[in-house]
């Protein structure tokens, strides 16, 4: 078992900028995949951007490339989101997610929520315009 908790989430102004964080506890991460997933109201919940755990190997979606960066702290197992020139669109629910079962066999993190095993409470980003 793998027990993720988020923080950081918050409101900002448009153009700021604010760093997540996901600790996770229990089974540690060191064989697997860690992502963060955002869910606005009324949308599906959508890859954001997921790192490998053993060597830092990262994906980002798109929409997020240029602006936020995701990294690991080994001795700490925690996972951040750094997001930076934040907008409105950027406005969700953000969530922390663990492929502790097979994200260690994988080249590059997977986008899928269904590839994910465990899952944070999440966390309340809001962007102000």
């Amino acid at each position: 078992q793998v027990q993720l908790v988020e923080s950081g989430g918050g409101l900002v102004q448009a153009g700021g900028s604010l760093r997540l964080a996901c600790a996770a506890s229990g089974r540690t991460p060191g064989n697997s995949a860690m992502a963060w997933f955002r869910q606005a109201p009324g949308k599906e919940r959508e890859f954001v951007a997921g790192i490998l755990w053993s060597d830092g190997r990262s994906v980002y979606a798109d929409s997020v490339k240029g602006r936020f960066t995701i990294s690991r702290d080994k001795a700490k197992n925690t996972a951040y989101l750094q997001m930076n020139s934040l907008n409105a669109e950027d406005t969700a629910n953000y969530y922390c997610a663990a492929a502790a079962r097979y994200g260690g066999s994988w080249a590059l993190p997977k986008t899928d929520t269904w590839q994910y095993d465990y899952w944070g409470q999440g966390t309340q980003v809001t962007v102000s315009s």
